[in-house]
């Protein structure tokens, strides 16, 4: 099968990449000269494991390429996908500029039946629109009788494991009205539905809000066990052994119960706010949505309010160690962080920091500037003299942290942890000053 992916992005790189390493041939295309360049040199510009080697493989092998050019690459195109950035409009809603963009340019150079399918996450609705437009620019070409089909088939992918997630999917949401795109959807996926990975066919509308919802309720589970880890805090009760007495429960299971600092990324922030707005469009209430998205709002600065807490509030001369910049870990995504966050409320009262992070460094540089910040490519150097530790990003490296040499370096024995990697008891026997996340 012959693709065009639209967007060299996470999603689109991504997508592109295992496609091709399913067997199909596969041309990304983005107007970024400078991407293209660098894609084309064998320089992947996001840190993802085993895509770098999974790039690499399949341009070696014919199956991937890259290029500038969208009306060449839609011409030979059997499936074209949108992957381009929907980011958060100011009213919390989906942006898609980019998204009608690229369909409009779709509509400007399809000369065959092609289906179109939405990788992007985008408000329910959108398939309509896209539909709409095509059809209005191959009628101003006079080309009205051609004929192409709509498709939405979301991503489920988690940065830091998105090419298993891609090639060993739970599950293949494909949201059309028309067998004969369902058809050739089924054909590409072969690859994997062979193996026995279920391919879900339902309706445009319903495979839109799947996406929505399924992230959704992530982010709900999330900002809940933050509310219950502020209740334990309260009562002296420990969330970890909360957490330890719900997950047995089949009914509720053991994924995205930890507590810690929030929610960050590309995807459950804006796409939370996005449903609660289209939601809102449509006069339907969205309390619960509301609710998460506050909890996680506030949550995103419990260790600033700890070293508030600690050290008073004039913390103006304070140095901390920051430990994780990436809002999870195997990831060089620092968007919407709250490691990112939290330097800002600090810096704003003066305190200077000292970063520390396996990947995402050049992404916080870009990002906050030399202001108050000194980065170090070592975890350790990044303690020297420092009055406290704060740990935000759950990398295997820091839970494997030599305790002793920690304490030695640090200025004062304190640790504040976003992430509750370390034992309570552990850290009081070793000298620390430490608190977590709901454990006393």
């Amino acid at each position: 099968m012959k693709i065009c992916m639209i967007g060299t992005g996470y999603v689109g790189l991504v997508v592109g990449a295992c496609f091709a390493e399913m067997g199909h041939q596969v041309i990304c295309v983005d107007n970024n000269p400078a991407k293209i360049a660098s894609l084309q040199n064998g320089q992947v510009p996001i840190y993802e494991p085993g895509l770098e080697q999974l790039v690499e493989r399949n341009v070696e092998a014919g199956r991937l390429s890259f290029s500038l050019d969208l009306i060449e690459s839609v011409g030979h195109s059997q499936f074209i996908f949108i992957a381009v950035g929907t980011p958060p409009a100011e009213d919390g809603s989906a942006d898609l500029t980019y998204v009608m963009n690229a369909v409009r340019q779709i509509g400007a150079s399809l000369n065959h039946y092609a289906v179109i399918i939405t990788k992007s996450t985008v408000p329910i609705g959108s398939s309509e629109m896209i539909r709409g437009v095509i059809r209005a620019e191959l009628e101003r070409r006079g080309m009205s009788d051609l004929t192409f089909d709509i498709v939405s088939n979301p991503e489920f992918l988690r940065e830091g494991a998105a090419v298993g997630d891609f090639l060993h999917p739970n599950r293949i949401v494909v949201g059309t009205d028309n067998e004969r795109a369902l058809q050739y959807m089924k054909e590409l996926y072969l690859p994997l539905t062979s193996l026995g990975y279920p391919l879900i066919q339902m309706d445009i509308a319903s495979a839109e809000l799947a996406k929505y919802a399924s992230n959704a309720m992530l982010a709900t589970r999330i900002s809940f066990m933050n509310e219950m880890a502020g209740i334990c805090e309260s009562v002296g009760a420990d969330i970890e052994r909360v957490r330890q007495g719900m997950e047995l429960d089949h009914r509720i299971g053991s994924y995205f119960l930890s507590a810690g600092v929030g929610y960050g990324g590309s995807c459950f922030p804006k796409d939370v706010r996005a449903i609660i707005q289209s939601a809102s469009e449509r006069n339907v209430p969205t309390h619960i949505l509301e609710a998460v998205d506050k909890v996680n709002h506030q949550q995103k600065k419990k260790l600033y309010e700890m070293v508030r807490s600690h050290f008073g509030d004039n913390i103006s001369q304070l140095r901390v160690a920051v430990w994780g910049l990436s809002f999870k870990p195997e990831t060089d995504d620092i968007r919407e962080a709250p490691s990112i966050e939290t330097i800002e409320l600090l810096r704003q009262r003066g305190v200077v920091i000292q970063a520390h992070d396996p990947v995402a460094l050049q992404n916080a540089y870009q990002a906050l500037g030399e202001q108050n910040m000194v980065y170090y490519s070592d975890p350790y150097q990044a303690l020297m003299d420092a009055d406290a530790l704060l740990l935000f990003t759950e990398w295997k490296q820091y839970r494997a942290a030599d305790l002793k040499r920690v304490k030695s370096l640090l200025k004062q024995p304190v640790v504040f942890d976003g992430r509750n990697l370390f034992d309570p008891e552990r850290m009081k026997e070793a000298g620390f000053v430490y608190q977590s996340i709901g454990r006393t």
